[in-house]
């Protein structure tokens, strides 16, 4: 699979742009990614910061995770901005009928296929094998442009994973 995120993004958006990713519990049907997509572009062609329009960025990836990114060095991204996009994304939970703030819900890639799997599952997981240091997991945490493709997608060993699950000391 092509984790080379960069090729997606908007390449006039500094680095330390801001970014957000929320993933859903389950994988968007086509007509839904679909319909969601005038959604997104509409958010961000109206998204404003004390009423200055924001440099914003949406999309889906995988057909499960939507990236949001506003360039601060165009616009700062206030508390109000930032509210704005967490209603869309509780409209667009209503609207599919899924979960996109749960996050004890990790994401890896296995055997060919972007696969959701509990955090409570994740020992278990590991002490099977399903789960190595090598796997690659998608780190939701990460918060700006750079690290969005540089980091998101990483070997579990690269990741906060790796002190708190995979290699106990």
């Amino acid at each position: 699979m092509n984790f080379n995120i960069a090729e997606h993004l908007p390449e006039d958006f500094s680095a330390n742009s801001r970014v957000w990713i929320y993933q859903s519990d389950r994988i968007f049907f086509m007509q839904e990614a679909l319909d969601m997509e005038p959604m997104l572009q509409n958010f961000v062609a109206q998204w404003k910061s004390h009423g200055t329009p924001v440099k914003g960025f949406a999309n889906l990836f995988f057909g499960r995770f939507i990236v949001l990114m506003a360039d601060e060095n165009a616009t700062g991204v206030s508390g109000c901005s930032t509210d704005s996009s967490v209603r869309l994304m509780k409209e667009i939970e209503m609207k599919y009928n899924v979960s996109l703030f749960d996050r004890q819900l990790l994401t890896f890639y296995i055997k060919d296929k972007v696969e959701p799997l509990p955090l409570s599952q994740l020992k278990y997981a590991v002490e099977n094998k399903f789960i190595t240091e090598d796997t690659h997991y998608f780190d939701n945490t990460v918060l700006t442009k750079d690290a969005l493709e540089n980091n998101w997608i990483t070997p579990a060993k690269n990741s906060w994973l790796a002190n708190k699950i995979l290699m106990p000391k």
